[in-house]
């Protein structure tokens, strides 16, 4: 399942410039994943400081 980020994200953009296929961007009040684009690799929960992105 694709990665989803949480309402714990503090929209610093971290997880953004770790993406290697470009499956994050800016959301309402917090980043978001296209989970067409997402390819599971966890780059972006890896990076994250507060914990955001995790698995559906």
């Amino acid at each position: 399942m694709a990665y989803v980020i949480s309402d714990e994200c503090i929209m610093c953009g971290a997880c953004q410039s770790e993406c290697p296929v470009d499956a994050i961007s800016e959301g309402d009040g917090k980043y978001v994943i296209d989970p067409d684009k997402c390819i599971e690799c966890g780059a972006c929960a890896g990076t994250c400081p507060v914990g955001a992105p995790a698995q559906e």
